[in-house]
């Protein structure tokens, strides 16, 4: 997992502000395929939200499983929505930079 401080974590919170969420998390769960599908937004867009639909007891645990399983950083769970930040893997897609 990518550890990020507060600041950069604030910072990628506003700027997901206006972003849609990318994945659903239906009624049956975390499958190996919605892992994969939030492993392949992060590699395209970087900062990904996930709306949980049928599983919204578990949402903050499913949360931190999902950022272990792909190496992202949660940057928070509001609602039903999930934050997730990783560097993509592919260096043209690579377009958020971090402070230090």
């Amino acid at each position: 997992m990518i550890t990020l401080t507060a600041q950069q974590k604030k910072h990628l919170r506003a700027m997901a502000h206006d972003l849609k969420p990318v994945v659903y998390v239906g009624r049956h769960g975390l499958s190996e395929a919605v892992v994969k599908d939030i492993g392949r937004a992060l590699n395209d867009h970087e900062l990904t939200k996930v709306r949980f639909v049928g599983c919204k007891d578990e949402r903050r645990e499913l949360s931190r499983i999902i950022a272990e399983r792909t190496g992202a950083a949660l940057l928070g769970v509001t609602g039903h929505l999930a934050l997730f930040y990783r560097r993509s893997e592919l260096a043209q897609k690579q377009r958020i930079v971090l402070a230090q």
